[in-house]
Order: structure tokens, then sequence, then C-alpha cells
């Protein structure tokens, strides 16, 4: 009963589609890929804008634990403002993907999605992990397992059992959690850009949650201060999220160069 209440409480997906990806009205490819255990998952791929200066990077994104990706076009949409490629997939159990949710799974799902895009031309240091809420977790165990060329982190928690004592604060939720999504565990070991994005006015993953993450991070990091509640943080404050993936691109454009030049 314990865990039936804690799965529940970590994922919320949506079987029923509210979108296509044909309203972007961009190309796009809808992609079915099979994960290591075996899952048949779906994503879409937007391309970016033709002769885009970021047109060799891509943004994957793993999104939070409502709903399916049909839910993200509007995340889609302001990345492409950006410049950059964009991909979004569903996790096992969610939209048009097979299985059921787990966290083992969800990392799983992740990397199937990393090398779909390997295989499509991307190369490892071109491909940034973006997650949105639980996903920063998914993204956070993504540039640990695999080389990416940097880290987005919007409106995520520490972990699954911190955020879970605040919300049930009655319950013994740090002994009894068994899903954990570390993401502040994790942060010492990523050695790539890590964007921080976070709003003061966040009601359900507090504030501290993005101060606690970026102090863990290494160099170079970046905080980016948005404005709205969790899930309308990027609706009702969506240039200034686009600013900050802006930014962060120059960084990650500013880091690759100086490695390149160490390297000759």
């Amino acid at each position: 009963m314990i865990r039936k209440f804690e799965h529940g409480q970590v994922y919320h997906p949506d079987r029923e589609f509210v979108a296509e990806a044909a309203d972007l009205g961009r190309p796009f490819k809808d992609v079915y890929v099979t994960s290591k255990d075996g899952v048949r998952l779906n994503a879409w791929f937007f391309s970016a804008d033709e002769n885009s200066h970021y047109g060799h990077q891509v943004m994957l994104i793993c999104h939070g634990n409502g709903g399916n990706l049909s839910h993200r076009l509007e995340l889609c949409r302001e990345l492409l403002k950006a410049g950059v490629n964009v991909m979004v997939f569903d996790y096992r159990g969610y939209g048009r993907s097979e299985g059921t949710p787990s966290e083992e799974g969800t990392y799983l799902d992740a990397q199937a999605m990393y090398h779909w895009l390997q295989e499509n031309g991307f190369a490892s240091k071109n491909i940034i992990a973006f997650g949105e809420s639980l996903g920063g977790g998914i993204a956070s165990e993504l540039a640990v397992r695999e080389t990416v060329g940097g880290l987005v982190l919007q409106s995520t928690f520490t972990s699954i059992p911190a955020v879970g004592a605040e919300l049930f604060p009655w319950l013994p939720i740090r002994w009894i959690s068994s899903i954990k999504y570390n993401t502040l565990g994790k942060l010492p070991d990523i050695k790539v850009p890590v964007l921080v994005m976070h709003s003061r006015e966040d009601g359900l993953v507090r504030f501290l949650h993005a101060e606690k993450n970026f102090a863990a991070a290494n160099e170079p990091k970046m905080f980016w201060e948005t404005n709205g509640d969790h899930n309308y943080s990027l609706k009702s404050d969506h240039d200034r999220c686009t600013e900050g993936v802006k930014r962060f691109l120059l960084m990650v454009e500013a880091v690759q160069g100086q490695t390149t030049e160490l390297a000759k």
C-alpha cells in the first residue's frame, strides 16, 4: 500500500494527447525508439531553423511527472527560439509509450533517446540534457551515465524524499521512500556546464531546492531566476526563460571553445 501511494504521488502519466506535433507549424519527426530493456517509446524531434548558429546543438527534454509530451509544445517552441534542435519524449507509461514508469525505467528511457540522437548525427558534446521538474533528476542521471554538452534544471527538486518530506511532514518520507531521483547527490559528479532555472513563487518545489542544487554543481554554472508558479513559470515568463537558455548556450559554446584550444 505504501509503495502504491508513493508511485501514485511521483508519477501522473496521461495517455490522452491535448495537441499534436504538427500544431507547432514546423518540420518534425514522430519517433519511436526501443529502450535497452525492450520498451517501445515515443518522441517528437523538431529541427532548428535553417542556418541557425546552434543548429548542431539539440535540447533533449526530460519532462515533468504529469501529462505527456503533448503538454510540452510551448516549452519546445521557446527552446526552438533559442536556435537549437529539440527532442521531447515520453517515459514508459506516458502518452504513446509502452510500459509502466519506474525510476530506473525513466533513466533507461532517456538513454534510449540519447542514443537515437547519436545515431542521427549529433555528437555527444552537442546533446544538452534539459530536465523539467521530475525530469531534472532524470537529466542529471543521464549526465552521469553519458557524455553530454550541458545540463539544464528547470524547477527541479534536490530529491524525491526531500520534497516529499515538505509536502507530507506528518509521514516518515525520508525513511520509507524507495524512489530517490537524487539530483543533489549527482551534481558533484557532473563536469559540464549547468543551468539552474527556478522561480521564488514555486509553491511545489521551493526555491531552496534550486539554491542547494546550484551550490552543489561544479563550475561553470549559471543561475537564472524566473517568475510564476511551478507549472506556469514558462507560460507566464517565457521570454525570460528563453533569454536564460540563450545565455547558457553562449556559456556552453565558450567552454567547448576553450576545450578545443587546450586540445590543440
